[in-house]
């Protein structure tokens, strides 16, 4: 019986590590640039974020406090949202 527990625990916990990598991230900070062409947007510590097909670039402006949900897609931050902080 305890054969079968210990590999069953292991898997279980496995998964969940798996289920926490694949939530979204928050970030918060300040716009320091935009590149409408790369549909980029970078905060002022550096941190550069890929934003959705669709999003309207125009809304954000530099100097503005927001904050980024993203997720890492290999070296890359996708950002899925971008609110203004107020």
């Amino acid at each position: 019986m305890r054969s079968k527990i210990l590999p069953l625990v292991l898997v279980a916990s496995m998964s969940f590590g798996a289920v926490a990598f694949a939530a979204a991230t928050e970030t918060k900070g300040v716009v320091k640039a935009i590149d409408e062409k790369a549909m980029t947007v970078t905060l002022e510590d550096g941190s550069v974020y890929k934003l959705p097909a669709g999003f309207k670039i125009a809304d954000l402006k530099a100097g503005e406090k927001v904050t980024v949900s993203w997720e890492a897609k290999g070296a890359d931050k996708e950002a899925s949202a971008v609110k203004e902080d107020k």
